[in-house]
């Protein structure tokens, strides 16, 4: 099945508890459970003493508030795009997330990831 068969409602719920584990992972600076989910392309692709790095010196990546509101979905080819709007428990204002899903050996894999 290609994920953007799906409904709205459908994709939501698979992304919600991937979105919530990557912003723990991410607050905890935990690489290997960050990645854990991600597609094998971008896993390989995500170099990780950059990750560390982020980790390590982004206050926003470390301090990330755990409720996000669902703002939309893209589709796209093989893959969806999930927005979220993220805020921070430490600095004020708002930031896009976005969540690219997919399917890879018949699970529902992570193929991007970012916070703007």
């Amino acid at each position: 099945m290609n994920i953007i068969e799906k409904t709205d409602e459908e994709i939501f719920a698979l992304a919600k508890p991937l979105w919530r584990d990557l912003v723990k992972s991410s607050n905890e600076g935990k690489y290997g459970e960050f990645v854990r989910n991600f597609s094998s392309s971008f896993a390989l692709a995500m170099d990780q003493v950059a990750a560390g790095h982020q980790f390590a010196n982004s206050e926003l990546a470390r301090n990330l508030a755990d409720d996000a509101d669902a703002l939309g979905i893209i589709r796209r080819g093989e893959h969806v795009t999930v927005l979220y709007r993220q805020r921070s428990t430490k600095k004020p204002g708002e930031w896009l997330g976005r969540l690219v899903l997919g399917y890879e050996d018949g699970k529902v894999r992570i193929f991007g990831a970012s916070i703007f």
